[in-house]
């Protein structure tokens, strides 16, 4: 368990519980909680502070029984897609044709990035088993078109946590691309598998696979294309963000550093709604760097760097998104919740479905309730918007 794993480290390096709630500044009553077993799961940013307090990597801990692995919210929501990710292609009256769906595959991407889930929950049922179908009668794309059906449907799977849903999809997007030879295809479907194991918290997999894969497709920057680069510039940011997470902040640093250097080489943000490859330059490289500081516990860092993301310079919505999240997060930590509520009141405008599929925001929200005697209509709107239980 968890708080066994957690006492032996600590004993080992022969700190008290008070001590580690002093270097790590997480409170000692969380400390008792977990370690006496009335805690089984804590955030892994709160995995990261001990981690580091300790001087060993979040991984260490996450070893626990129980704690590598959040369970899946709402595993039915998805019924009909896990259904045809395991029946295969079925007889179809209106044969699919590879350009009507490559079409039709753009669409869904547009409906993913605006955050009309539950119309792309109706859509990917049927794209699936029309790329099935595909790929069983031989068209020469059929492999690359499913590849990219079931990277959607591992994306839509993570954002709303149905974890076996985005595995099945995910490691089969993965096998195809590779079949199809298109290195940079694999990559992308490699870079969306690593945003799940980050969710699901297996951070050392997540950091090995992504640098592994930088590795393999490194482009000679003189020659790089805008894919290429922007594909190399995804793995190292996923990398980044799990040696981060794993206490491993030299690796994440060097990670960042050359992920900055391919952005730096595009010099705009790269990619459209119109491919599935996430948008790629210095803004989204930049917002990454707000949210390392913030999982660093450095707000006014955080908000330094975010000031420094050009307005002008758009990533794909999403990624703004979670960008303000992190955002707000760093107007809570500076106790500046007024600040923070904004930005989430603004999210639930523009961002409807999107925002009640965070667990981040709930926590945040949670934090700024609980420094309150009494809530505003403000608030309590907020709160239902979010979908936060009582």
């Amino acid at each position: 368990m968890l708080g066994e794993r957690l006492q032996s480290v600590r004993k080992r390096r022969g700190l008290s519980q008070r001590e580690l709630a002093a270097r790590s500044g997480v409170a000692l009553s969380l400390v008792r909680k977990v370690e006496q077993g009335e805690r089984n799961s804590v955030r892994v940013e709160t995995l990261r502070k001990w981690a580091e307090a300790l001087g060993v990597t979040t991984t260490t801990l996450l070893e626990a029984d129980g704690a590598s692995q959040p369970e899946s919210s709402h595993p039915d929501d998805l019924a009909p897609l896990r259904e045809a990710l395991q029946t295969g292609a079925t007889d179809l009256e209106d044969v699919p044709t590879a350009d009507g769906l490559r079409s039709a595959v753009a669409g869904a991407v547009r409906l993913y990035h605006d955050g009309q889930y539950a119309e792309l929950t109706a859509v990917l049922p049927v794209l699936v088993k029309e790329a099935q179908t595909l790929v069983e009668q031989g068209g020469p794309d059929a492999l690359a078109i499913r590849a990219r059906v079931l990277q959607l449907v591992g994306s839509l799977a993570t954002q709303t946590r149905v974890f076996d849903v985005a595995e099945i999809a995910l490691e089969g997007a993965v096998t195809d691309a590779i079949e199809t030879g298109d290195r940079i295809e694999a990559a992308s479907a490699v870079i969306t598998l690593c945003w799940l194991l980050l969710r699901e918290r297996r951070l050392d997999e997540a950091r090995v696979r992504a640098v592994d894969w930088a590795d393999e497709i490194e482009p000679r920057m003189s020659r790089a294309s805008n894919m290429e680069l922007s594909a190399w510039g995804w793995l190292l940011l996923r990398g980044s963000a799990a040696a981060i997470r794993d206490n491993r902040p030299d690796e994440a640093d060097e990670m960042m550093r050359l992920a900055l250097s391919g952005a730096v080489r595009l010099g705009r943000e790269h990619g459209s709604y119109h491919e599935y490859f996430t948008t790629f330059g210095p803004a989204t490289v930049q917002m990454k760097r707000v949210e390392n500081a913030i999982i660093e516990s450095q707000p006014e860092r955080a908000l330094q760097l975010a000031r420094e993301v050009s307005p002008g310079l758009r990533p794909t919505s999403d990624n703004r998104n979670r960008h303000l999240l992190d955002v707000a997060n760093a107007r809570v930590m500076l106790r500046e919740y007024d600040k923070a509520l904004d930005i989430m009141t603004q999210l639930t405008r523009e961002a409807p479905e999107w925002l009640p599929n965070q667990h981040y925001a709930k926590d945040l929200l949670t934090t700024i309730i609980g420094r309150r005697r009494t809530l505003t209509a403000e608030m309590r709107a907020l709160a239902d918007a979010i979908g936060l239980e009582p």
